[in-house]
């Protein structure tokens, strides 16, 4: 891993933190979306891991790219259209791309403001609880541009395609009381209690076999886009490959005998 995402582990969950407080982590350089692949790839091969939370440092989760590097068209937004057109794809595409066929399920800990990208990043995670104090903005008409990370398809699946609308096409924020009433996130915390309740639910997730709930995600973010006899169909193959395992297996016999199961990943 680089220097921009810090990841902690204790037993099956891990605890990612977007480590660039000084420039409110924001996202411009192509080495931070190749972290975020990097990190993906890893979890993908690594079953052991069952949960995990992510979060910001400092007093932002995300502030979405880097403004001053679009006042000097630098970085990835230098070049001729043709030539930011590839950055974009090849840069933070590549980060909405990895996470949403990420399998291990995913918390957003919204410790602060989460902006543009960051507020796609949000998106692209299973579950969000936000910090009293935090805001949320798909922001992007302000500056100029469009939702370019996903946001678009990701925001009326959330909340629902007319509060979608009023956060795209007005770029406002909403506070987190509104974000709680409109479905976005699950909880509204104090900032200082956020981040121990994230790791409190991906330890509850984690209590379950890891290949369970891997398969359920991949079978609830598939459903999105299917036909209900296709969606049965794969379900029947889950299942089916479910019920062979040793996880499986030790979870009915646990649950018989009336005792705390114990998992292998296998």
């Amino acid at each position: 891993m680089g220097d921009f995402l810090k990841v902690e582990r204790d037993g099956a969950v891990i605890t990612v933190t977007m480590d660039r407080p000084e420039d409110r982590n924001a996202i411009t350089d192509p080495e931070q979306s190749a972290e975020f692949v990097e990190l993906t790839e890893s979890l993908a091969r690594d079953r052991s891991v069952r949960a995990m939370v992510l979060t910001g440092a400092g007093k932002s989760f995300c502030s979405g790219g880097n403004v001053k590097s679009m006042r000097e068209s630098a970085g990835m937004f230098s070049g001729s259209p043709f030539d930011q057109r590839t950055h974009y794809r090849t840069t933070v595409q590549r980060i909405g791309r990895a996470m949403w066929e990420l399998e291990v399920p995913v918390i957003a800990a919204i410790n602060g403001h989460a902006i543009g990208l960051g507020f796609d990043i949000t998106l692209m995670c299973d579950l969000r609880i936000m910090a009293e104090s935090a805001v949320v903005a798909e922001s992007y008409v302000k500056l100029g541009i469009i939702p370019g990370g996903g946001g678009a398809w990701l925001l009326p699946r959330v909340i629902g395609y007319p509060r979608a609308s009023q956060m795209t096409l007005t770029g406002d924020a909403i506070d987190a009381q509104t974000a709680l009433q409109w479905g976005l996130v699950s909880e509204v915390l104090p900032a200082d209690e956020l981040l121990a309740r994230a790791q409190e639910i991906a330890r509850s997730i984690a209590s379950s076999p890891g290949h369970a709930t891997r398969l359920a995600k991949r079978m609830m973010r598939e459903g999105m886009d299917q036909k209900l006899p296709t969606h049965l169909e794969m379900a029947a193959a889950y299942q089916a490959l479910s019920h062979h395992t040793e996880d499986h297996k030790e979870a009915i016999d646990a649950f018989l005998d009336k005792r705390a199961p114990e998992f292998r990943d296998r």
